[in-house]
This record gives C-alpha cells, structure tokens and sequence, in this order.
C-alpha cells in the first residue's frame, strides 16, 4: 500500500513507520520535527520511504501528498493535557481542524485510521470495564477534542480509529511525560514519588502494540471498517499505586508514598475491556514488565528530561 502518515516521526510514528516499511509499504511522512530529536534516520536509507518537513495544517501540501495514497494515519497532534490546555487554538486546529480537512479532501476508497484516546472516557463507574458502547465524557481539552475527531472521522466512513490506552516503552522519539515513562524515570534517577489519588485506575500499552494494532487494522480494514476499538493490554488496568509496585519489582531501592493533602489535575480513573480487537484477531505482545525492563535498560542512555510533552 502507498500510505500517508503525518506526525510520522512521532512517539508511535517513529516506531510505525519501520514496521510499514519492513512490511514493504510506501510510506510518505509528513512532519514538523518540533521536538528537535531526530527519529526515522534508521529509516532514510529505504527508497520507500519519503520525508517531507511540514506542517498537517498546510492545505496544499497535504493535498499534494494525499492524491496517490491508499490510506491516510493522522498521527500529528499536541498530544496530552497539559499541552493543550496550554495551547487551545493550536490543539484544536491540529487535532480537529487538520483531521476535518484530510476527511474534506481524501478520495474514495482512501482509508483512514486514527489514534484517538480511551481517556475519553473521563471518569469511570468502579469496578465496570468501559467498552467501545461506554458514553464518553472527557474531562480536559485533550480528550474533548479526541473524541470530537473520532466522532468526524467514524461519521465520515472509511475508517478506523483506534482508543489508545496510556502508551509506554521506549522509542526512537522518546517521551519521558507519559505515566509509565515518568514513574520509572523518576525509579531509576530520583528513587522515590509521591503519589497523589493513587488509586486513580487507568489502562496501559506498549508502543510497540500500537503500532501493532495500526498494522493490524491496515491488514484487516473491511471486516474492521467504521467501528471504534479499545487498544491496551487486558492484565494492565492498574492504578497508579499498582503501577509502582510492579516497578519495584525491577528497581527495589524504589520508594514511593501516598500524599494524604493535594489532588492530581488528570481526573481520568476508569478501567477499560480491550475484547473487541482481540476478538478482531489482535494479539498484544509486549506485557508491562517487559517495557519497565525496556525502560530501565533506555535510561541508561537517556538522562534529561528533554523529552516531555510539557
């Protein structure tokens, strides 16, 4: 397939792109480099892969990528609360806005996949695993805007979009904000973390699983087609508490505690079901424990907090 994916040297992206390539697709992507790391240079010796230095807000230029493409993946996003609570009109022009004018634009037949976010759920009921049926009812900006894409993107047909759980792991365009990455940064440097609402419950996955499921919908698209599907690992609905406590496991000096004054500003607590893509055939590969290992091991090369979506 001829694929366009923008934010192609993103957090997944830079773990996506390669996959497709290996799997021999074209693969043409279009992105800012705002964070001035230097993923997809591992990829720049494949001839079917194209890089193109722009913005997924220029009407032109994605016009002129769009036309031979099979399938469109809108990966460009400020992504995460607190980035787009503080840059509103840059988030909603780049997570709804872009997406909008790639739907006003696509041809017929050209397939999108989008990665939206189960923390659209917001705040959960205890003890029930939200589905794809679940209402949903963000609570920041991020979210709110997420889920206003998924819901123009499955409206307009020919698509897929993809709830993404919390994502952790390392990748070439690393991310030390994400919860995961944080905790076990802050396991391996500082030794210790206070927790605030620690038993705030959320569900996680590897990078490498979302790239995963991306291959996985590419592969599967018509039996997939116009549904939503939650993406995460089943054994890892974990609160924040739960999480430190699996990281010990691999980093004993950790110590971590419990704040019994102040709250934490992400109100997300729910617990999700992921039985819809794994009864559409997908299978997770990388369980939280070997991404703690993975993340313990990458820390040892990186040792700056450069690399926050903050």
């Amino acid at each position: 397939m001829n694929i366009l994916i923008t934010g192609g040297a993103g957090y997944i992206g830079a773990v996506l792109v390669p996959m497709l390539l290996n799997e021999g697709h074209q693969v043409t992507v279009v992105d800012n480099f705002m964070y001035a790391q230097t993923p997809l240079l591992d990829c720049c010796h494949s001839p079917k892969l194209t890089i193109v230095r722009g913005d997924t807000r220029d009407k032109a230029l994605l016009e002129k990528h769009m036309k031979k493409v099979d399938a469109i993946l809108p990966l460009a996003c400020l992504t995460g609360a607190p980035l787009c609570a503080r840059d509103p009109q840059g988030a909603e022009a780049i997570i709804l806005g872009a997406v909008q004018m790639i739907l006003d634009m696509r041809g017929k037949g050209q397939a999108v996949i989008y990665p939206t976010t189960n923390s659209g759920y917001g705040v959960g009921e205890k003890g029930i695993h939200c589905t794809e049926k679940t209402p949903l009812r963000p609570v920041s900006l991020y979210g709110k805007l997420k889920v206003a894409a998924e819901d123009a993107i499955l409206n307009a047909g020919n698509s897929i979009t993809l709830r993404l759980a919390t994502a952790f792991g390392v990748s070439p365009r690393m991310r030390l904000d994400l919860l995961v990455n944080d905790f076990v940064y802050r396991a391996v440097y500082d030794r210790f973390i206070v927790l605030f609402e620690a038993h705030f419950k959320r569900n996680y996955i590897h990078v490498r699983d979302v790239a995963g499921a991306f291959i996985h919908s590419l592969n599967h698209f018509d039996a997939m087609k116009n549904e939503p599907y939650n993406v995460g690992l089943s054994d890892a609905n974990l609160s924040k508490l739960e999480l430190c406590q699996e990281i010990k496991k691999h980093v004993p000096e950790f110590y971590f505690v419990e704040s019994e004054i102040g709250e934490d500003p992400d109100k997300r607590d729910y617990i999700v079901s992921n039985d819809k893509i794994e009864k559409a055939g997908f299978k997770q590969q990388v369980p939280l424990s070997a991404g703690i290992q993975e993340l313990v091991k990458g820390y040892q090369i990186i040792k700056r907090n450069q690399y926050a979506n903050i």
